[in-house]
């Protein structure tokens, strides 16, 4: 029988019921088939954040009673392939603390499994929102009920029920939006000018995991340049980041794009980090460079090299950076490196 070398040998050989996600740029699902393709040096991983495929992996072997969650994050080379001697040293413990019969996994076994995460240089622990935001996806993929924080949420965002909005829990707010219908869509963009600061803000950090609508990418754009009107930075990103998913958020990156004053190293990073996909534009990608270039606060190196890594934006990137002029922002940005 061929060796197992890789995670997905791994789970493949011991028929875990297994579901992956990406941890990095969003919460969404990962097939198995581009872990495979990572590890066999195939192909770049295509959500990297901060040089890294981050993993959730949400899976059963045996007869174990309830799913195992891991959160791995796999390192990068330049390339946005895979480094594998850390995969290979986490493997290899692995096969070791289950004795190699993989194909057999009891109860007692299931707990080492779990504890493998202890001391492990490839675990990491997610921020809280992408945490709330795996277990609503996972439950919801599993055909599980949401927690029992969905129905406050539900109550309050509909105004049926005056709760104390700092009741509301953020894994209500994450089984709220994994879960949202049309109809829901519609109540969340009623409800959206008239929600409070905090709340707004911790239900943007769900939002931006999820598939939104244009009148709730409308809503979420109108309070958010209600919030610029009044110097509110936090809650002006946190709306950008929501709607970001969205087909029309490249029109407000535009006209943000437009204003050299709105351009602040809060905004720049949140159009990089969750609005990427828009920057796969040939007017855009150079304009936003430059405002990041402009901006003496924001880190240009570490955004544009983190950009850089993402497969789609790679070339249209490097093409950029080679054809600034010398007397351009991104010019005299890059000429400053090399001094």
């Amino acid at each position: 029988m061929r060796p197992i070398h890789t995670l997905h040998d791994f789970f493949v050989r011991s028929g875990a019921e297994v579901r992956l996600y990406h941890l990095g740029r969003r919460v969404e699902p990962c097939e198995m088939a581009t872990l495979a393709a990572l590890e066999a040096g195939e192909a770049p991983w295509p959500l990297p954040w901060q040089g890294q495929a981050r993993l959730g992996l949400v899976f059963r072997l045996g007869d174990m009673p309830e799913p195992v969650i891991w959160f791995l994050a796999l390192p990068l080379d330049e390339q946005g392939h895979l480094d594998p001697a850390p995969r290979d040293a986490f493997v290899q413990r692995l096969l070791e603390t289950l004795g190699r019969s993989v194909a057999s996994v009891g109860r007692e076994e299931s707990e080492a499994v779990d504890n493998l995460m202890q001391d492990n240089p490839l675990a990491f622990t997610p921020s809280l929102p992408f945490q709330a935001l795996l277990h609503a996806r996972a439950r919801l993929d599993l055909g599980e009920p949401a927690s029992q924080h969905l129905e406050p949420v539900e109550a309050y965002l509909s105004g049926q029920q005056a709760l104390d909005w700092q009741a509301l829990g953020l894994q209500g707010l994450a089984d709220f939006v994994v879960r949202m219908d049309d109809a829901a869509r519609r109540q969340l963009a009623a409800a959206l000018p008239g929600l409070p600061g905090e709340v707004l803000t911790s239900l943007c950090y769900c939002l931006e995991h999820v598939a939104i609508d244009a009148p709730l990418a409308a809503a979420l754009r109108a309070r958010g340049e209600a919030a610029a009107a009044a110097g509110d930075v936090e809650a002006l990103c946190a709306c950008l980041r929501a709607a970001a998913p969205a087909a029309e958020a490249g029109a407000w990156f535009d006209s943000l794009l437009a204003d050299p004053h709105a351009c602040g190293p809060d905004l720049l990073a949140a159009i990089a980090a969750r609005g990427w996909q828009h920057l796969e534009d040939g007017e855009r990608l150079p304009r936003y460079l430059t405002r990041l270039a402009e901006c003496e606060r924001a880190d240009f190196t570490r955004v544009a090299r983190d950009l850089a890594l993402i497969p789609r934006l790679r070339l249209p990137l490097l093409m950029t950076l080679r054809e600034a002029s010398a007397d351009s922002p991104v010019g005299r940005r890059l000429a400053a490196l090399t001094r």
